[in-house]
């Protein structure tokens, strides 16, 4: 019997979800180890095999948030950037927009470049927006910025010509001379080949940035694994929700910079419900995206350690990263979020977290900040977890909150859990409404440790009246990896090109990646264009028709969904797109099916438990069931128990069990 496994690690948990050839399901949750993420893996891993044969594993896959990590923490190796002659302070120049209270400080310095302007280098060339080569390469300037980068000792290096997407021949021979001296060398015509110059720039630069960091730590799992008698692939979850070998991954880094999210979305869109809003929620973050038609949205760029409001990045913060990526809104609220005071009294929550060391303060590992966890098991809401938990010391973490704001215990651990609820309904405001969308029409799907007990009261704040809390959904991300298709993305900028001829170099490209052939049984080859109005300067991703009626028909619906504008004019095309995908594994039960026995049972249960809600009046005692024990419909106020995770189903909310064991509540009495 063979066995595949789903690795997620986050910033609180490490979760594993393992199946076989049957569909038949095991899971194990174990405290991440930041100073050392694959030491968590190995141990959940461990955990999730039980006396299964490690042998036996046909497939790993993981989803990281390695590179994410290491933009944000600015941890990645250095680089030398190398462009044409008279562009190199493009990038210690870059781009920002002030926001929040930067818009007020007189003293505000902006985020220091992705390079120093001492590491930025210039050769002589010059090649057109068409192609047409204006100034010939001159190795000689190659050589000399080579044998500088050399003598700083900066081992990795970014190339990026001007206008290398229309004619990647200068790019190529760049490369060439810089790789006799230079060990990592990334150009853009190879990781992104689009227009807008800044963009493309500080992609390939982030390539460079944590290709190596990513090409050793998937090496050092590799031989971790092999270690614990696990020999199979590895392969990675990508930024859009496909997958990709690990060799690939290390290749294009910047492709598995949103790899971590990604993961939970696919297992929101395989619940069954063609319009959902996934809504994730772990130990320290808390995420959100829509699902339309069964499909996520996805954008062809986003920012990286960016500010905004709410959950959103504003465009001009952060780093731009061009390549397509699960369309999500993420803000800092998560189970191990710390609650606070400000300067004025005034009680906040997060972004800081507890994470898994020290953990909030009921884990008992050293933690005494309260958080919202210790605000949970105050309320009754929570009872046990992946690891025991310390009513007292929870208690005692409430009560330095509860004491300056003048208010009881329980009032103080309620405002704790409305105002976390609260900041991750700024996520679904992102998402929907912020875009035009109503989210009444969506059903919300909850997952992650902490999703399913704030997931009705975050719904109650747009009308949503349906939450799905699929099975295992505590470790839902995880099992989504199981659900995602070796996939690979390929793009190229062409102005007044052929369409088939683009399209035919993308596919061989794209699939030479995935070691497939088009022609093989299974493999999809999806293609999408980008159009403007002649003259704009932005565009639109469509699919693609070879009848320019149908594809000028698709733009101008994109158009009015996406600014609210009906208009009709020329169009023109300026990049092509394709998506090959092929199947990961024959057998694939959906996300979320039932499956055998999991790794770590549920706890039995207490048959009641006393909980906080304010529409009672306070503390009430409540039934507490787990899926097993649910016989039919179960009027809230309730509490179902997973192993791990926890569903509160508040007052005038009914919960029922499906066939594929996931929980549905409705707004409503039973029947």
């Amino acid at each position: 019997m063979g066995y595949v496994i789903g690795v997620d690690v986050g910033g609180t948990f490490t979760d594993v979800v393992l199946r076989d050839t049957s569909g038949a399901i095991a899971v194990a949750k174990c405290l991440s180890t930041p100073y050392d993420p694959i030491a968590g893996i190995v141990t959940g891993v461990t955990r999730a095999l039980a006396d299964r044969d490690p042998a036996q594993v046909t497939r790993v896959v993981h989803a990281t948030t390695l590179a994410t990590n290491a933009v944000l923490e600015r941890k990645g190796v250095r680089v030398a950037y190398v462009t044409t002659q008279g562009f190199r302070a493009a990038i210690p120049l870059g781009r920002y927009a002030r926001v929040e209270e930067d818009r007020y400080d007189l003293r505000f310095s902006p985020p220091p470049p992705p390079v120093t302007a001492g590491d930025c280098f210039e050769v002589v060339e010059r090649i057109s927006a068409r192609g047409d080569v204006l100034t010939p390469l001159d190795p000689g300037s190659v050589r000399r910025v080579a044998a500088e980068i050399t003598r700083r000792g900066i081992a990795s290096a970014a190339v990026c010509l001007l206008h290398a997407y229309a004619n990647p021949d200068h790019e190529r021979q760049v490369a060439a001379i810089l790789r006799e001296s230079v060990a990592n060398v990334v150009t853009s015509s190879e990781v992104w080949p689009e227009i807008r110059e800044y963009e493309r720039a500080t992609t390939t630069i982030m390539s460079a940035y944590i290709g190596p960091l990513m090409a050793s730590y998937l090496s050092r799992l590799r031989e971790r694994l092999a270690e614990a008698g696990i020999h199979a692939p590895i392969h990675v979850m990508e930024s859009s929700g496909g997958v990709i070998s690990a060799e690939l991954a290390a290749r294009r880094a910047v492709a598995t910079i949103e790899s971590g999210p990604a993961a939970g979305v696919l297992a929101a869109a395989g619940t069954g419900f063609a319009n959902v809003i996934s809504f994730d929620m772990g130990g320290t973050t808390a995420k959100a995206c829509v699902v339309r038609g069964g499909r996520p949205e996805i954008t062809h760029e986003f920012h990286v350690g960016g500010k905004g409001s709410f959950g959103g990045r504003r465009a001009g913060t952060g780093v731009p990263i061009k390549t397509p990526a699960i369309d999500l809104a993420e803000v800092g609220a998560g189970g191990g979020s710390i609650a606070w005071l400000d300067a004025a009294g005034a009680l906040r929550v997060g972004p800081h977290s507890a994470g898994s060391s020290p953990g909030p303060a009921c884990y008992g590992l050293g933690g005494s900040e309260p958080t919202v966890t210790d605000a949970n098991l105050v309320l009754g809401y929570l009872a046990s977890a992946s690891i025991p938990l310390s009513p007292p010391l929870a208690d005692k973490a409430l009560d330095r909150l509860a004491g300056p704001l003048g208010v009881s215990r329980e009032q103080a651990a309620y405002a704790v859990h409305e105002i976390v609820s609260a900041s991750m309904a700024s996520a679904v405001h992102v998402v929907t409404v912020q875009r035009g969308i109503d989210p009444r029409g969506f059903a919300l799907v909850a997952f992650g440790g902490a999703g399913p007990m704030h997931a009705a009261r975050v719904a109650e704040r747009f009308g949503i009246s349906t939450v799905v809390v699929p099975a295992y959904c505590g470790v839902a991300s995880a099992a989504g990896l199981l659900a995602g298709d070796l996939s690979t993305d390929r793009v190229l900028s062409r102005l007044d090109a052929d369409p088939e001829a683009v399209f035919t170099e993308l596919a061989a490209e794209a699939s030479s990646d995935l070691g497939v052939s088009l022609g093989d049984p299974g493999v999809r080859v999806l293609r999408s264009v980008d159009v403007r109005f002649k003259g704009q300067s932005h565009d639109l991703t469509v699919g693609w028709s070879p009848l320019r009626d149908v594809l000028a028909a698709r733009f101008f619906e994109r158009y009015r969904q996406v600014y609210g504008i009906a208009q009709e004019g020329e169009i023109e095309l300026v990049s092509y797109r394709i998506r090959v995908t092929t199947p990961a594994e024959q057998h694939r039960p959906a996300a979320g099916a039932a499956g055998g026995g999991t790794a770590e049972p549920a706890p039995p249960p207490s048959t009641a438990r006393r909980a906080y809600f304010p529409e009672t009046g306070g503390y009430v005692e409540i039934p507490v069931h787990t899926r097993d024990t649910m016989d039919g419909p179960l009027q809230g106020p309730a509490i179902i128990e997973d192993a791990e995770s926890t569903i509160v189903v508040p007052p005038a909310w009914t919960a029922t069990l499906t066939g594929s064991r996931a929980v549905h509540l409705t707004q409503g009495t039973a029947p």
